[in-house]
């Protein structure tokens, strides 16, 4: 059992009584800013209270110690800033005066909101509730501690600033069914975002920062926690009922962040100057049918947009029904979808009914002259066209096969090259290629394929194909790179664990401990430096304090015999004492040097 003495109130480890944490480096002096509860606090005679992780308009989130369970976990707190305080040294909260009401309501809605989301638990993209109480005149909510980064600092250590869309799907999609198990149970959560989202060790993506709708929601009681560019246009207080739609925009914007690499425009200033727009580098990227998902769950009006998960997911797992060119620098909010999101098959004008008057002519004189004139048109064009292939059809249209640029037409075979470990830049440069194919471009990471050059190819080499088909080609972005952590202060093999978690091989070199260190404890990191991005799978030194020495037992030293040789030069027989034989009995527990 861990002594609660010398757990460090930020990270819950055993700093084995050291001022400053050896793991994270906090300082157990550091308060708590009021009205937070203060650390080593502890509630419901079982949570040690530790710092603050976050707060916003319904509450507060710290990191605790359970003593019953000996583990660290999250304890959340009722606490809105608007309806009640706390006064120093007391843990019981004071509501202000003529907030009563609103206080009780919300307090009913945040202890539904908790006691809901325990009868959820065991969802993969879930923490699990462990418990929820009331007590200090508030409510609390426990949950796994699970040590997790943000989407949004996943992201930015990305050099790209952004994700393939394969692996976003690996990342979203088991969280966009956790949020369809959420919308059935009724609760929607309002405030998914790429800092809500979390990302473990174990490479799964979670939901966090549940709050109830009132710090969701502008204009109300509360001090509304909204996130620009990812909350919906009806949670600001502007006409529109909220419900699984509000999620999925929100869930939508964060999919886009994270496959486009920017923050889409706040849905306030698209009311009145839609310019959320997707690129056309990723419009050639990504599969038609994501962007449309994304185009039809990203309408500013809640009746316009995707009204359920179901909905969504089927349109981000559609096969593509048009080329991710047609969408190159399209505008996202144009409408392309009825209510409810279901793609609309394309509108032809209904053929009105002639008036009685014309006899059932179904063309009056303008219009048969109109179709006159461009079948006249359309001949004489045919006859030039004609012509010009008759008299210059060996002139045009056809360069020497070793210049690779012969245009094909669409109606004719070609053999698909083998384009594994060629350069993908001089693939799309070369006229030949891209006159027969349209290529798709996909991107992954590779330990064996140089930056820029093509992995694989969606259609296998020698096949014949008609002129125009589209071939995906996944280029490599090289071996993919992970930041070094900070894991000085570690015990070596908990630093070895976050450093494999972190696609990092480690060795270990102890040096010596005169006694005034922790033995296995991590001094330094030999031949990277931390904080800077390496190779996948590079190996790490750790130096690491060996086990302090220990005295050697005291033994008295014994003569070695003399030679027969040297006895008469060097000692002389004594005389003083009778000679002692040298029997089993008095040789018993005796000191014999080994011959």
């Amino acid at each position: 059992m861990i002594n609660s003495e010398n757990l460090c109130m930020s990270c819950m480890r055993d700093t084995g009584g050291a001022q400053q944490c050896p793991h994270c480096g906090y300082n157990a002096d550091t308060p708590q800013t009021p009205p937070y509860l203060p650390v080593r606090t502890v509630i419901s005679g079982r949570y040690i209270v530790g710092r603050l992780l976050e707060y916003n308009g319904d509450g507060a989130t710290y990191i605790a110690w359970d003593m019953s369970e000996q583990r660290a976990v999250r304890l959340r707190e009722f606490l809105p800033d608007t309806l009640c305080n706390r006064k120093a040294g007391e843990k019981a909260v004071t509501v202000m005066s003529g907030c009563e009401t609103a206080f009780n309501d919300c307090l009913a809605d945040f202890l539904e909101l908790w006691r809901r989301l325990t009868r959820m638990s065991g969802l993969s993209a879930l923490d699990n509730v462990l418990e929820v109480f009331e007590e200090n005149s508030t409510a609390y909510a426990v949950t796994d501690y699970i040590e997790t980064i943000s989407l949004r600092d996943y992201l930015l250590r990305n050099k790209a600033g952004y994700i393939s869309w394969e692996r976003a799907r690996s990342l979203f999609m088991p969280v966009l069914s956790t949020l369809g198990m959420l919308h059935t149970a009724g609760i929607i959560h309002r405030g998914i975002s790429p800092v809500t989202l979390l990302i473990g060790r174990d490479a799964k993506m979670r939901i966090s920062g549940f709050s109830i709708s009132q710090a969701r929601t502008a204009r109300g009681d509360l001090t509304a926690q909204l996130f620009p560019g990812y909350a919906a246009v009806e949670q600001y207080g502007f006409e529109g009922k909220q419900g699984p739609w509000t999620d999925i925009y929100a869930f939508a914007a964060t999919l886009y962040r994270a496959l486009i690499g920017t923050d889409p425009i706040e849905a306030t200033e698209r009311l009145t100057n839609d310019r959320l727009m997707v690129p056309g580098k990723f419009a050639e990227q990504l599969p038609a049918y994501v962007i449309n998902g994304l185009i039809n769950a990203l309408q500013i009006l809640p009746e316009d947009r995707t009204r359920s998960v179901e909905q969504f997911r089927a349109e981000l797992s559609a096969s593509p029904t048009a080329t991710a060119s047609d969408f190159a620098g399209a505008a996202v909010p144009e409408a392309v979808n009825e209510p409810g999101g279901k793609p609309q098959p394309e509108k032809k004008p209904v053929p009105k009914k002639q008036p009685a008057g014309n006899n059932g002519k179904k063309l009056d004189e303008n219009k048969l002259l109109i179709l006159k004139t461009a079948l006249i048109s359309a001949i004489i064009g045919l006859v030039i066209f004609l012509l010009v292939v008759l008299v210059f059809g060996d002139k045009i249209g056809f360069t020497s096969p070793e210049q690779e640029t012969e245009v094909s037409t669409r109606n004719e075979l070609v053999q698909v090259p083998n384009f594994v470990n060629r350069n993908y830049a001089e693939v799309t440069a070369t006229p030949f290629w891209t006159n027969n194919f349209v290529f798709e471009r996909a991107e992954a990471y590779s330990d064996t394929i140089s930056k820029g050059y093509i992995i694989k190819q969606s259609v296998p080499a020698e096949t014949e194909v008609n002129a125009g088909t589209k071939i995906v080609l996944t280029v490599s972005l090289g071996i993919e790179q992970f930041e070094l952590p900070y894991v000085i202060g570690m015990d070596f093999e908990d630093a070895a664990e976050r450093l494999r978690a972190s696609n990092f091989k480690v060795s270990k070199e102890l040096i010596e401990n005169d006694g005034t260190h922790t033995a296995g404890v991590v001094q330094s990191v030999a031949n990277l430096t931390v904080g800077k991005s390496y190779p996948k799978g590079t190996e790490v030194t750790l130096v690491v304090w060996d086990e302090a020495p220990t005295e050697a037992p005291l033994i008295p030293p014994v003569d070695e015999p003399s030679s027969s040789d040297d006895t008469s030069d060097t000692q002389e027989p004594s005389t003083d004492e009778p000679a002692v034989e040298n029997t089993e009995e008095n040789t018993e527990g005796a000191l014999t040097p080994a011959e």
